[in-house]
């Protein structure tokens, strides 16, 4: 059985400040970050389908610190997706970015693959705590 993770968030911004903001590689270790330590993650992460990156961070007692992945889809400013791969699973990200008019982003996350619901837990505190991030990052 597989899990699906499903949350949206609102930014005032501009579409494509958001979407630079997920394909730019020094603007995403702003806001990915080690949930646990607050320490920005490198990446070298590049929106091309294709392309296979890694984001890196301090190991800590529970994981290794590296998310590999590989870019599916890039649909500017629209549509992104990527594997996530760390701890054994891979899961599949999509961001899809809708603008709403009136300076408003509505930006969609939609992870499948999860194995189980404490895996579905922690996507969903992590991704929600970096969504938080990134807001500062838009501002």
């Amino acid at each position: 059985m597989s899990l699906t993770l499903s949350l949206d968030f609102q930014y005032t911004t501009s579409i494509e400040k958001l979407w630079s903001a997920l394909t730019d590689s020094s603007k995403l270790a702003k806001w990915v970050g080690n949930i646990h330590s607050g320490q920005a993650m490198d990446n070298d992460f590049k929106a091309v389908v294709g392309h296979q990156f890694q984001f890196r961070t301090q190991p800590t007692e529970w994981w290794d610190g590296i998310v590999d992945g590989e870019v599916l889809i890039v649909e500017e400013p629209n549509r992104l997706s990527y594997t996530w791969g760390s701890g054994g699973e891979t899961h599949t990200v999509t961001w899809t970015l809708q603008d709403l008019g009136e300076g408003k982003v509505n930006l969609h996350l939609e992870q499948t693959g999860i194995s189980n619901a404490q895996a579905l837990n922690g996507a969903k505190y992590g991704w929600s705590k970096w969504c938080g991030e990134l807001e500062k990052v838009l501002s």
